[in-house]
């Protein structure tokens, strides 16, 4: 018994969001939307609740879908469509949405000891926008369930997955013709649907500013 408790201590230690209440049920409690219950044909893959991601590891624990503050699954919505009128066999495919500080702590401990923390957000300073519901990371994937070609994959942190050079990246080869436009389609349908860029990762959106956010939204 003494063992299991110590073990049971340990864990919690180290992942300190596995005893957390389920995250579907305490996104739900704070008025996000699953959006697959929007749009059943939206994709979700949430690369963190599996080891397939740049830390190698499982952040997430008790997450069955993709939550959105109603505002960003509005949007992201709306750019589907866009996408299906374009390419009707495509669909968007989500990897991460909201995102609890829990999680962000973890992260940010999980990148520091691998000396990845520049690519996470510090908690210390309050989050980002995966923090309110409002970011999403995403690709497009064709009919058969396949991801595009995107010149990297996703959370490669490299100049490949740059988006304010991509010409220089296409004369070089770093990313080839077929990436470039498929690049640009996901930027124009995520845009057009009211979702801002940055600069150093294709897959990363956000549905408002870090300013507006912290002024009129609650840190999950």
């Amino acid at each position: 018994m003494k063992q299991l408790v110590a073990f049971s201590i340990w864990l919690s230690l180290a992942y300190p969001i596995i005893g957390q209440e389920d995250l579907n049920k305490y996104f739900f409690s704070k008025g996000l939307v699953d959006v697959t219950g929007i749009d059943a044909s939206l994709k979700v893959e949430l690369r963190y609740a599996g080891i397939d991601n740049f830390l190698g590891e499982a952040v997430y624990r008790q997450i069955s879908g993709a939550w959105l503050h109603p505002e960003a699954a509005a949007k992201l919505v709306k750019a589907q469509a866009l996408l299906k009128v374009r390419r009707p066999e495509y669909s968007l495919l989500i990897y991460d949405a909201a995102r609890p500080m829990s999680v962000q702590r973890a992260m940010w401990n999980l990148a520091r000891k691998a000396g990845k923390a520049k690519y996470v957000s510090n908690p210390a300073n309050g989050g980002g926008l995966h923090n309110y519901g409002m970011a999403v990371d995403l690709t497009i994937v064709d009919a058969s369930g396949r991801p595009l070609d995107m010149g990297s994959r996703f959370d490669h942190f490299g100049s490949e997955s740059h988006i304010n050079d991509e010409e220089n990246l296409l004369r070089s080869r770093k990313i080839s013709s077929e990436a470039y436009a498929n690049r640009r389609l996901l930027r124009t349908i995520m845009r057009q649907a009211g979702f801002r860029t940055i600069l150093y990762e294709w897959w990363h959106f956000n549905a408002c500013s870090r300013e507006e956010a912290k002024a009129r939204l609650p840190l999950l």
